[in-house]
This record gives structure tokens, C-alpha cells and sequence, in this order.
């Protein structure tokens, strides 16, 4: 089974045209978050995901964005994946759920084994294992996260340079990669391009299925 990717931080039309060429799994938009400078508004959001191709799935990653909101993005079939990135508790799953059937992504900052078992217990589809400052290009201990079992994003710190080694060792679900394939901020196409080739080159975990697209 390959490991499927997600290029996240999407803002422009040239970055569509990138992912289209690439062919990644996911691609992922920063909506309603101003202390990005990947931040798009939902507008932009929409006009973005309708340029996607239609094999690739749009995923809207927010941070303890009104339940009602990200519900509407789903439901809408503006976005088909729901990444939650903040403070978000099983309370605030129990809620969106009760608003949606769209499946969802929760991130986890891993610093320690214990972070593991929180995310481990995460009533969301899958879970993101991060650094905990999504697309500032810091990775954390891979250690602590050898033996995941459950479909999971592996994200922080990945480029092209260590994203076979982290998929030989690591064996997630799926990659996410921002900053890594960027150049003086903004995404870059050959990089975009090497990192699907890599990740699809290389063999992941087989749990789960891919959200339908």
C-alpha cells in the first residue's frame, strides 16, 4: 500500500495547478486562521477546492473554528475532510458529529508518551502527529510514535530530503507536508512534485481507508 500525502497551505491558483500536476492525495487549506500566513478565507477556500481535480480530496484545517462553520464546509462538499487543530475535545467531536457525517483529522502536539495516548483515544477518523507549530518545519521525537496503531498523518519537519526515511521507519497512513515544499514562503512546484513521487514510491501502513473523493 503507498503512503499517501497531503500538501497543505494552499492560497493560490498556481498552487492548484502544482497539486494537479503531482497528483497528492489531500491537499489542504488553512481557513479562518489570520495567524497564518497560509490563512484563507472560506470564499477562497471554496474557489481553490473547485480547481482541485476531482481525485484529489480538499481538506480544511481549522483551529477551534464554531462547530457550525466547519459542519457547513463539509456539507457543502466545499472541503471533504476536516482537520482540527487547536483546542478542539471530544465534546466539540460529539458536537460537529451531530451536524455532519463528514470524517475529521484531530492534530496532536507529541512531546511526550503521554500526548501518544491522548491522541490514541481520539474519537476523529485519524489523528496528525505534529511538532505542535503546524508548517513551521519542526519535527519532533519519531520515537515516541514507532508503533502507532491506528490510521495517522505523520507532519512536522518533512521534506524531501527526510520523507523516505521518515515513511521507512515510521510507516503512517499518510504524510503532511507544508513548509517542505515551499521556496521563500510560497509552494514550489518541483518540490511538490518530489515529495508525491517519494511518498507514493514508499510503502505505509494499510489500516484504514481513504476518505471517498
Amino acid at each position: 500500500m503507498k503512503t499517501r500525502i497531503k500538501i497543505c497551505g494552499l492560497r493560490r491558483a498556481e498552487d492548484i495547478v502544482y497539486v494537479n500536476e503531482a497528483g497528492p492525495d489531500f491537499a489542504g487549506f488553512v481557513i479562518h486562521v489570520p495567524k497564518s500566513r497560509r490563512n484563507v478565507s472560506a470564499g477562497q477556500a471554496r474557489e481553490l477546492s473547485a480547481m482541485l481535480a476531482q481525485d484529489i480530496c480538499p481538506v480544511g484545517v481549522f483551529v477551534n473554528e464554531p462547530e457550525e462553520t466547519v459542519a457547513r464546509l463539509l456539507n457543502d462538499g466545499v472541503i471533504r475532510l476536516a482537520q482540527l487543530h487547536g483546542q478542539e475535545d471530544e465534546a466539540y467531536i460529539r458536537r460537529l458529529r451531530g451536524l455532519t457525517d463528514g470524517p475529521l483529522i484531530q492534530a496532536f502536539s507529541i512531546r511526550r508518551k503521554e500526548d501518544l495516548n491522548r491522541a490514541m483515544q481520539s474519537s476523529a477518523d485519524y489523528i496528525l502527529l505534529d511538532h505542535g507549530r503546524g508548517g513551521t518545519g519542526s519535527a519532533f521525537d519519531w520515537g515516541l510514535v514507532e508503533a502507532v496503531e491506528r490510521p495517522w498523518f505523520l507532519a512536522g519537519g518533512l521534506d524531501c530530503g527526510n520523507l523516505a526515511a521518515a515513511i521507512g521507519r515510521l510507516h503512517p497512513w499518510a504524510v503532511d507536508l507544508s513548509s517542505g515544499v515551499e521556496r521563500d514562503g510560497w509552494k514550489d512546484r518541483e518540490k511538490i512534485k518530489q515529495a508525491v513521487a517519494l511518498a507514493h514510491g514508499c510503502a505505509g501502513s494499510a489500516d484504514g481507508s481513504r476518505p471517498s473523493v
